[in-house]
């Protein structure tokens, strides 16, 4: 007898292999030996580049780019060692205590915020409170139901399946997570036309992490299933100075403490991108400064990023100007600030929008995108004021 494919893309044969293998998989050692270095991801076979982008690119490659092992050799372990989002983490030792002490696996959480917060670094340091394995995907790769099969039927009891930008799943994906986080139970469908037939497995207790930029695109019976929903919001100046102070402890790179308020201050409220300057910094520093990270010396290296005291960037005052000059301060759709810069409406909407409109430059209107005074004064520029009403 011959048998079909089965509808979400795999042979019968490959999945007959894993049903008898998927009990004793080769499987990664747990957390607590392990370097978060070592880990690896799919992400984390993307090459990066040799020099660190400058000028438009430099914020954009920092917040897109794949985590580095250097990078992750950065991140707390702990709870303890995790610096801001106070509300998030209260939240999770909660329920990462009350866990343990049922002895039973972490509801799901879902983590949403802009990128380079912190989402993928609280992932792993709940698999090292819970002392429980973390399998790390990302929506785009998990591209048919087969895919999430192989990776849920791997798992084992109390596992974390951590999934990055969650809001990227195909929806016929997501509709076999549905019963797999409620139930711990996965329905396929083998062979096709009078001979198919349903098979059901069942998934070890698992808890899945979802990470996502944009939490309005996920479908609400996906985000209904999540027993906490969280926001990370960008840092204040006095924490980043905190975390720029213990990365440099880390990387064994002398620092002050007005370079590390320099470095925080243009950092946008990320910690990646705080990293990433302490890096380019740092080669800096070397090159320039007999090695040492002072004020002088972290504002003289931001100035060869083209990155100001405000942490704007110049694809930010391009996108300014162009709202400025070209459209009198706006109201202006995103599509027409991409075409007029040259970037991706996407990238501009993810990377660069959200911090423009929370530090007060942009607004956002039901009729598109408007520059505020800050905005004018950022690019050196004077509001139109009430000429611009009148032109209306």
């Amino acid at each position: 007898m011959v048998f079909g494919i089965f509808d979400f893309g795999f042979q019968i044969s490959d999945f007959r292999f894993q049903l008898r293998h998927h009990r004793t998989p080769s499987r990664p050692l747990r957390h607590p030996p392990v370097t978060q270095s070592k880990i690896e991801t799919p992400k984390s076979k993307i090459s990066s580049p040799a020099q660190p982008a400058t000028g438009l690119g430099f914020i954009t490659s920092a917040l897109a780019q794949p985590v580095t092992p250097a990078e992750a050799a950065l991140r707390p372990l702990t709870f303890a060692d995790f610096t801001g989002q106070l509300k998030t983490v209260e939240r999770l030792q909660v329920m990462v205590g009350a866990a343990r002490r049922r002895g039973d696996a972490l509801n799901h959480i879902l983590l949403s915020g802009p990128p380079g917060l912190g989402k993928t670094t609280l992932a792993f340091i709940l698999g090292h409170e819970l002392g429980k394995n973390v399998r790390v995907t990302s929506g785009p790769v998990v591209e048919k139901a087969g895919d999430l099969a192989g990776l849920l039927t791997n798992l084992e009891e109390g596992d974390i399946l951590f999934i990055d930008e969650i809001h990227r799943i195909p929806k016929t994906v997501e509709e076999y997570l549905y019963s797999a986080m409620e139930d711990f139970r996965l329905d396929i469908m083998i062979d096709q036309g009078p001979n198919a037939r349903s098979v059901r497995l069942s998934l070890p207790r698992f808890t899945l992490i979802g990470a996502t930029t944009r939490a309005g695109l996920l479908t609400a019976p996906l985000r209904s299933r999540f027993t906490l929903q969280t926001r990370l919001d960008y840092y204040d100046a006095p924490t980043l100075i905190g975390i720029v102070q213990r990365s440099c402890r880390l990387l064994q790179v002398e620092i002050d403490e007005a370079g590390a308020k320099e470095i925080a201050t243009r950092s946008r409220g990320t910690p990646r991108i705080a990293n990433n300057l302490i890096n380019f910094i740092r080669d800096f520093a070397q090159e320039r400064a007999q090695g040492k990270i002072t004020q002088p010396v972290a504002a003289a290296a931001l100035e060869l990023l083209e990155i100001d005291v405000r942490g704007l960037d110049e694809m930010d005052k391009r996108m300014l100007r162009v709202m400025a000059e070209n459209y009198r301060g706006g109201p202006v759709g995103m599509s027409t600030i991409a075409v007029a810069v040259g970037e991706e409406a996407e990238t501009l909407e993810e990377v660069h929008e959200p911090f423009l409109i929370q530090e007060g430059y942009l607004q956002r209107t039901p009729q598109g995108r408007m520059l505020t005074g800050k905005g004018y004064e950022a690019i050196g520029l004077k509001a139109l004021g009430s000429e611009q009403a009148t032109l209306l």
